[in-house]
């Protein structure tokens, strides 16, 4: 992926200097749940899930915790990885900003924090175990950048192209966000079943991944930023974190009624899908029967 030459985002906030709040677990339903299993099983929800704060039930009594206040500033021009997300961020403000545009809208531009360990948000506590998330109570997208040394590792998928699929599909989030999307699947909790929540989730993530490929259509039109061998970076990682594959991976039966996500197949097809066609009304998976 080309991206040395272009400009860096101002909405970066680098918290990485501030000490990590808690300790090495976290509570589920009364247990408690080490690093290394929590990281094996949530390091994928980043990857088009809902705020991995609110799936996992971390947040005591239900609802969002206001942020502490935190000191952050801008990464070190110096630390090339931080640059790298800094300058996808800002691609995608200005895709966004562009497609908003033209529809006679106005993009908000999130802000992206860097941190390691935990951080406080709006949504409650972030962990870095969780994976990269975006928090719509206060529109930032949240990554530990050693979670890409877990996308390199244990999820097979090497390379910058990737890397900026993590940043393009948690924005991906904000844009939905911004749509009034997300909220209606949010006002579902708890008013249908489990299963119709989850069928209801898929199509939410499946979303997101088309919408990540129209911000790599738009950007690839506008600054050529696609190498041999980007999208199927991009395929790979969608083909090892589907919930089929992921189950299977665990060695349990695939049980699509449990699917949040979406399979291998239809996460590849709908990014497929978005950098294809290039358009918000090509990803519209709520009003399709064909996932």
């Amino acid at each position: 992926m080309k991206w040395e030459d272009q400009r860096s985002s101002s909405n970066v906030e680098d918290r990485r200097d501030e000490p990590a709040a808690g300790g090495g677990g976290f509570s589920l339903g009364g247990g408690r749940l080490g690093l290394g299993t929590v990281l094996v099983v949530l390091a994928v929800g980043w990857f088009m899930g809902i705020n991995p704060l609110t799936l996992l039930g971390l947040l005591e009594g239900g609802g969002p915790a206001p942020a502490a206040p935190v000191s952050s500033h801008a990464p070190p021009a110096e630390d090339r990885l931080a640059r790298f997300v800094s300058v996808v961020l800002a691609d995608t403000e200005d895709v966004w900003k562009d497609i908003f545009q033209r529809s006679g809208g106005q993009y908000r531009e999130p802000r992206l924090v860097l941190f390691r360990g935990s951080t406080p948000t709006s949504c409650g506590q972030g962990q870095s175990a969780m994976g990269p998330f975006y928090c719509a109570a206060d529109q930032k997208v949240y990554i530990d950048l050693d979670f890409y040394e877990v996308l390199r590792t244990r999820l097979g998928s090497p390379g910058d192209f990737a890397q900026a699929y993590v940043i393009a599909h948690e924005v991906g989030h904000h844009v939905q966000h911004l749509l009034g999307i997300s909220q209606k699947l949010d006002e579902a909790r708890g008013r249908v079943s489990q299963e119709r929540y989850n069928a209801l989730s898929v199509r939410l993530e499946l979303e997101a991944d088309c919408l990540a490929g129209v911000w790599a259509q738009h950007a690839d039109q506008s600054r050529h930023i696609l190498e041999s061998g980007d999208i199927e970076s991009a395929m790979n990682a969608a083909a090892h974190i589907g919930d089929d594959a992921l189950q299977k991976a665990a060695g349990r039966a695939v049980v699509p009624e449990s699917f949040t996500h979406g399979s291998s197949a239809q996460r590849q097809r709908w990014f497929a899908t978005g950098l294809r066609e290039g358009t918000v009304r090509a990803c519209d998976t709520f009003n399709t029967r064909n996932l």
